[in-house]
């Protein structure tokens, strides 16, 4: 039998043949001082023979099929091979990565191919992630289910969950991957994470500054330094990213105070050794204060004047170098040569820094460019939204000459619709030609449906709760669709409203709504609220609107209300009448049954850059609404509204608001006893219009005050609400009222701005007033000044019939003595059968004049998971007599 050669080539055995070469090759060889013997040379070996692949069989694979694995090498049945081929095979094998061990044996030209597969993953677990939740981890792991298992990918994972963490600040983070075996050649990966502290700034060290001090520079600085100060701060971790920003803050800082020449040299960042703070480290070189020189405006283009624009630079020669002020020079230029119609106008500044005289000359070039036309507007991204609802806020149309300041406006329109994502721009792209544009608008639309369904707590309303849908672009058309019910314990209502914004796609709005709106008023008998009038309101409006500018727009409305004005027939009725004694001569007044048909308009301009939230801008409007066609009202209510509010930098932002009104009513006169306009049609002020006051806590009322009698001779008229007799409080309302606002929204952080937090700082001023002073009702006890009459020198109560109102005064309580004369000591407070005892009391009229009311304070809005919430402190400083003040209050679950 003849034996066969057999040869084995493995992974292992490769590497360890590489190996020992290797330390062969490194072997020193020493020089030798005594000459060698003279060998003869060996002939030299010859090449090994290169063989046939007879046959290749693979063995050991459990999932993958033989030809799968096959295609992976360039071995072929027939093919010519010698030992560098098989070594190939090998490395070609180590690149699938599907392997564990793998070996080739040949025998004679059969090779052999002995493969252990890689197990195939299971489960993928995570481990000790408390601080970045799975959602945030898993989408950076390769790893996954059914995948095939390899020790390089669980590295790549390991290292990308620990670049998460530092992204997180959190430097000190380690992750442990382990492997569990189970049957059938699978494996879970268990991820084993240790989170640790989060990494702070513990010091920030500035060297080389002069000028400034290191509290002004750190100032400069997003990343803030940790201490007590910072403590809610999420800026004190360490950020690389953020570290860059820094040091072109501080770069910005010093080009804005003069210092051209300003550069960091360095700006280290040493980890501590126990890899919980850093210690960060900058290293500059301020540089000299430079002026400006010579300040000039060069113009290739036609309209461009260079003295005109000159005129209008805002720095001047002598002026401290400030590189924001040319920054915002260069934009200003851009803008101007936009509105020419110069989409891509070229503004290069040129400077000439002079050290020795210290100032820095700058030239601006505007270089020629041909005037530009609108080729395409693109809208991409609308897939609910019809494009015509975004393209007929563009204030350019195509084959138009480009004006920047029509783009600018057409952002703010697109904006103020609501449909899309908040600060949406409009990009200019270079179109087929130099003088061609194409405006491209890349919206992304977000939910315009409003569902909601909500129960809250009203220091107004005590208990309310509302429910609504709104569709604000119904059917993708800008149509707005609404329905609202709202209960509380003090007012209910239901409405239906639609309105088409452009009528038959031309720019006129037309709309309607029907409502019924149930309203109880009430008052305060010393801490309990109690109802007074109960007003309920049936009613319809329509209306239309035409733009008569691009500001300015006019709005006609006619609606017809059907009132009737209640009181409790239980508490102020003394049979079928209103009794004067209980309600008041005003509240009687106001009951019956009304209608009203009016008609009105609107005169309104609008420059905000967003009706939404406005951060520039202002608005104007005057309204007018004629009671009298038809109905039995009839009066001419007028009122005139402005707001205006400025962009004061770093997202602060200032409101500053006024409104006034008066109702002058015709028709009629008036009865010597109430004003000719009724309760119900008056103006009313406070809170949540005037914060500071309570609700209808300004203007002209009725206080009604107890006497307190305990000392028949001497009477006190109580007027601190202590009397167990309490105090009814009523707002008459006025003809005419105004208000003023200056407010000053604050901006948090990204944290607070996410969480839908929004402070503001305010001063409310207003007054309302002008009401035809009312009939006062006194009710005094009776002094008995008769000395003939029983009772003489006492007081006596008054008593009255339910049930016919017939009055007389009360007897006495004590026996007099034989004779009938009085002693002086019997109290004349008993009332006869079916009479009851009227406790005195005395109304006073407080708060006609329009002296102003003024409060100042501080609030908050937040959209919370729950709904709105809105709360305000405010404290009023300046009031006057009978106004009621109010300093805290809140709503949830409305609308604010």
């Amino acid at each position: 039998m003849n034996s066969v050669a057999s040869h084995k080539f493995s992974a292992r055995t490769q590497l360890s043949v590489l190996l020992l070469a290797g330390t062969m090759l490194a072997t020193p060889v020493m020089a030798q001082q005594v000459a060698p013997p003279v060998v003869p040379a060996p002939a030299p070996e010859a090449a090994p023979a290169a063989t046939t692949v007879k046959s290749i069989t693979v063995v050991g694979n459990q999932r993958l099929e033989a030809q799968t694995i096959l295609s992976y090498l360039r071995l072929r049945v027939g093919q010519q091979y010698d030992r560098s081929i098989l070594d190939q095979a090998l490395k070609d094998l180590a690149a699938t990565e599907l392997f564990k061990d793998f070996q080739i044996t040949d025998n004679a030209g059969a090779l052999t191919i002995q493969v252990t597969e890689n197990p195939v993953i299971n489960r993928v677990i995570l481990e000790g992630n408390k601080r970045l939740k799975e959602d945030k981890i898993r989408p950076e792991i390769k790893l996954a289910p059914r995948q095939i298992f390899t020790r390089s990918k669980v590295r790549a994972d390991v290292a990308r969950i620990i670049e998460l963490y530092k992204r997180q600040g959190r430097f000190a983070a380690t992750v442990e991957p382990k492997m569990v075996s189970l049957d059938q050649n699978r494996v879970d990966v268990v991820f084993e994470i240790n989170e640790g502290p989060k990494s702070k700034v513990r010091q920030i060290n500035i060297i080389g500054n002069e000028k400034f001090s290191d509290g002004d520079l750190k100032d400069e600085m997003a990343t803030k330094q940790s201490s007590l100060m910072t403590i809610l701060s999420s800026n004190t971790s360490y950020d690389p990213d953020r570290l860059a920003y820094d040091q072109q803050k501080l770069k910005l800082f010093y080009l804005t105070n003069g210092y051209a020449d300003f550069r960091t040299i360095s700006a280290v960042a040493e980890l501590t050794s126990n890899k919980q703070d850093f210690i960060i480290t900058y290293v500059v070189e301020e540089g000299e204060r430079y002026k400006f020189g010579d300040i000039d405006v060069k113009s290739e283009i036609r309209d461009f004047q260079p003295e005109m624009l000159k005129k209008l630079l805002p720095m001047k020669t002598g002026d401290w170098y400030d590189a924001k002020q040319v920054e915002d020079t260069i934009e200003s230029l851009s803008e101007t040569a936009g509105l020419f119609g110069y989409a891509f106008a070229d503004i290069n500044p040129e400077f000439r820094r002079d050290p020795e005289t210290r100032t820095m000359a700058i030239t601006f070039n505007v270089a020629e460019s041909p005037r530009t036309y609108v080729e395409r507007i693109d809208v991409n991204g609308n897939t609910l939204t019809h494009d015509k609802v975004v393209r007929r806020e563009f204030r350019l149309n195509e084959g138009d000459a480009f004006n920047s300041f029509g783009v600018k406006r057409t952002e703010n329109r697109i904006n103020s619709l609501g449909y899309f994502q908040e600060n949406l721009e409009i990009e200019r792209k270079e179109g087929s030609a130099p003088d061609r544009i194409i405006l491209e608008t890349n919206v992304e639309e977000k939910p315009t449906g409003e569902l909601s369904l909500s129960a809250g707590f009203s220091s107004i309303e005590n208990f309310l709760l509302q429910a609504s849908i709104r569709q604000r672009n119904f059917r993708g058309l800008g149509q707005q669709l609404q329905a609202s019910v709202n209960y509380s314990s003090y007012s209910k209502s239901i409405e239906l409203g639609f309105t088409e914004p452009y009528l038959f796609d031309r720019n006129i709005s037309v709309g309607g709504s029907i409502y019924r709106r149930d309203l109880n008023s009430f008052n305060f008998i010393n801490n309990d609220r109690r109802t007074t009038f109960q007003q309920v309101t049936t009613g319809a409006q329509i209306n239309a609107g035409v733009p008569l500018t691009e500001f300015m727009s006019f709005f006609a409305r006619y609606s017809i209300n059907f009132d009737d004005v209640t009181l409790d027939k239980g508490v102020y009725y003394f049979g079928d009448q209103c009794d004067p004694l209980v309600a008041g001569r005003y509240l009687c007044d106001a009951i019956g049954n009304r209608t009203t048909s009016l008609l009105g308009y609107t005169l309104a301009y609008d420059d905000r850059d967003n009706r939404l939230r406005p951060t520039r801008g202002q608005s104007l409007s005057l309204s007018q609404d004629f009671a009298g066609l038809g109905g039995s009202v009839k009066y001419v209510r007028t009122r005139l509204s402005g707001s205006k509010h400025f962009n004061l930098g770093s997202r602060f932002i200032l409101n500053l608001s006024a409104e006034g009104g008066y109702i002058y009513p015709f028709g009629g006169r008036p009865t010597p006893t109430s004003d000719k306009v009724r309760l119900t049609d008056r103006f009313f002020l406070g809170e949540p219009q005037m914060r500071g006051f309570d609700i209808r806590g300004v203007g002209p009322r009725v206080i009604r005050y107890g006497v307190d009698n305990s000392d028949p001779a001497n009477p006190i008229v109580v007027t601190d609400g202590d009397s167990d007799r309490g105090q009814i409080d009523d707002a008459l309302g006025g003809r005419a009222y105004y208000q003023g606002r200056l407010e000053l929204d604050i901006p948090l952080g990204t944290g607070a701005k996410e969480m839908g937090l929004r402070p503001s700082i305010f001063l409310d001023v207003g007054s309302v007033f002008s009401v035809r002073r009312p009939q006062l009702t006194t009710l005094a006890n009776f002094r008995e000044t008769d000395p003939n009459a029983p009772g003489f020198g006492l007081t006596k109560s008054l008593c009255r019939n339910a049930n016919t109102g017939v009055t007389q005064f009360a007897t006495e309580t004590t026996a007099t003595p034989p004779g009938g004369v009085p002693t002086g000591t019997g109290q004349y407070t008993t009332c006869p059968t079916d009479f009851s005892r009227l406790d005195p009391f005395e109304e006073r009229f407080f708060g006609d004049t329009w002296m102003p009311r003024v409060s100042i304070g501080a609030g908050v809005n937040w959209n919370s998971p729950f709904g709105p919430f809105r709360i305000d402190f405010a404290y009023a400083l300046r009031k006057e007599e009978g106004d009621d003040t109010k300093r805290f209050s809140f709503n949830v679950g409305t609308q604010f």
